[in-house]
């Protein structure tokens, strides 16, 4: 049995908003390392990915979730049903709002979502340091009005700022109970799916239109080299990128696979930290002819 304070706290909480509103960056922030991949781009984040915070007092487990956003094909559908259901099962719910945009409709619309949940919302003024400071009154009363809110809390994941007090009001609002994931733990996602999602990741930069959203990656095989005459052990990933049109195919791949290569070396380098061990990464691209909307090839794919 593990002994636990008195008073300790544990608990689900959950960031939502409109894509690209910065929740996976602020989820990476309070864990104190990358357990969400980032990217300037819509539809980054698909599954509900956990991070895992430890404190002495209490075990904060966020859930970054997909963008909810009005969908247009069968896989935005499914992506808002991840939303939905995680919403339904946290204890607070944490409503990301960049600070360097105004209200939108998409704002709007999801502050009337939320108002049918159970769980305390928490206001959150992301991407603070993208505005004068003078300027930020502004936003938090703009974002005031758009709900009844448990708090509001300007913060910026890249520099810091009050990162540590958002992560106070919502542990104080989390039952007490033991932890939930063995000490250490920083997230309970397969290896496989990690590694997916650093080349995904890798393969979003630098695209536009699109193309981010007919990106998906499958991780097909890892297996484990024999280690001979002492040398560091060495594991083989293949991975298959799959997009959905032949034009798509060549922006991936790039002239003479020279895109495809990067691609491979900035996420391998992430691989072998994730692993703990060189890694040799095989990458192919293959065409899904419309993968978005098609129920058989987006359960292959996971969704």
């Amino acid at each position: 049995m593990i002994e636990v304070p008195e008073g300790f706290r544990s608990g689900f909480a959950c960031f939502v908003g409109r894509p690209n509103a910065g929740k996976s960056t602020l989820t990476n922030a309070l864990v104190g390392t990358k357990v969400a991949i980032t990217a300037d781009q819509p539809q980054t984040t698909r599954r509900a990915i956990r991070g895992i915070v430890h404190r002495p007092e209490a075990q904060l487990v966020i859930v970054d979730t997909p963008g909810l956003h009005r969908p247009r094909t069968l896989l935005g559908e499914r992506l808002n049903d991840v939303v939905r259901e995680t919403l339904s099962e946290v204890d607070v719910i944490g409503f990301c709002l960049p600070a360097d945009e105004k209200t939108g409709p998409g704002d709007k619309w999801i502050a009337r979502e939320l108002a049918s949940f159970k769980a305390p919302v928490i206001a959150i003024v992301t991407k603070t340091d993208l505005v004068p400071h003078a300027a930020l009154p502004v936003r938090l009363t703009a974002v005031a009005a758009l709900g009844d809110w448990a708090e509001i809390v300007p913060v910026s994941a890249k520099n810091g700022d009050q990162v540590g007090l958002l992560a106070d009001l919502i542990v104080g609002r989390l039952p007490e109970g033991p932890p939930m994931y063995p000490a250490g733990d920083l997230t309970d996602e397969p290896q496989a799916i990690m590694i997916a999602e650093l080349v995904r990741e890798a393969a979003l930069e630098g695209v536009r239109d699109e193309l981010p959203h007919s990106l998906a990656v499958m991780v097909e095989e890892i297996t484990q080299r024999e280690s001979l005459n002492g040398a560091p052990p060495v594991a083989d990933v293949s991975a298959t990128i799959y997009v959905e049109r032949d034009s798509q195919k060549g922006i991936v791949i790039g002239h003479q696979g020279a895109r495809l290569k990067d691609v491979g070396t900035r996420s391998r380098l992430g691989i072998e930290v994730l692993m703990g061990q060189r890694v040799y990464l095989d990458l192919r691209v293959k065409v899904a002819k419309d993968w978005q909307r098609d129920p058989k090839q987006l359960g292959r794919l996971g969704f």
